[in-house]
């Protein structure tokens, strides 16, 4: 990927607002059916302005293994192990560019709300589901599943956290920390995570609305 510039955060930002003015036109049918059909229109905008093509494939489990796995690991005991990622997406042009979605339960412990040093590092909060944070290398949302099969024996949701990481190329750097990359990571793991917990049955899509929220919150304890 080329060396992020001011010009490039700047075209990034406008590519996201035209695709969700939908000012890119109709979405080509092999884009929209990447990810297992979980893309929506502004994801797949997305996905095109961070790898720079509109041009790639994917690859995963896939929704209904997803869903299926998040359902036996909240009936299991223990920590649940790793599984296979829902969606990988990638460019054929540069080696190890892509994108990786991941679907997993958590623990409290694996929350990154405890203080200034995410900000300091360049993590920043955002007011979707229970918590989501997101930098230029990777995007986190945590959220909780409440309904049939994902209630645990106390009756509390099941804890679902959904992960996008960045996989940068062989040669190159990250994309510049922007919000307008930021906002782009997000708009990808959103539609993701919408589609899952709509196959899973979350009541109320587990606090997810139709649209990502972009408002940036502060840090537990930032003044």
């Amino acid at each position: 990927m080329r060396r992020a510039s001011a010009t490039a955060s700047t075209a990034l930002a406008l590519g996201l607002l035209l695709t969700a003015c939908g000012g890119g036109g109709e979405e080509p049918p092999q884009a929209a059916q990447k990810c297992d059909g979980t893309l929506s229109p502004a994801a797949v905008g997305a996905l095109e302005s961070v790898l720079g093509t509109k041009e790639f494939h994917s690859a995963g489990v896939g929704l209904d293994r997803t869903a299926k796995v998040l359902t036996e690991d909240r009936a299991a005991t223990g920590r649940p192990p790793g599984h296979p990622a829902m969606c990988e997406v990638g460019t054929d042009t540069s080696p190890r560019l892509g994108v990786k979605i991941d679907l997993r339960l958590y623990e409290d412990a694996d929350l990154y709300d405890d203080g200034t040093q995410w900000t300091k590092s360049g993590r920043y909060l955002y007011a979707m589901g229970r918590e989501t944070s997101a930098d230029n290398k990777t995007a986190r949302l945590f959220l909780g599943c409440a309904g049939p099969g994902m209630n645990g024996p106390d009756g509390q949701p099941a804890p679902i956290e959904s992960v996008l990481t960045f996989d940068k190329p062989v040669k190159g750097a990250f994309p510049a920390n922007t919000p307008a990359t930021r906002e782009a990571y997000l708009t990808v793991l959103h539609s993701v995570t919408l589609a899952v917990v709509k196959e899973l049955g979350c009541e109320n899509d587990a606090g997810l609305t139709e649209k990502p929220v972009f408002e940036v919150k502060k840090w537990r304890g930032e003044q």
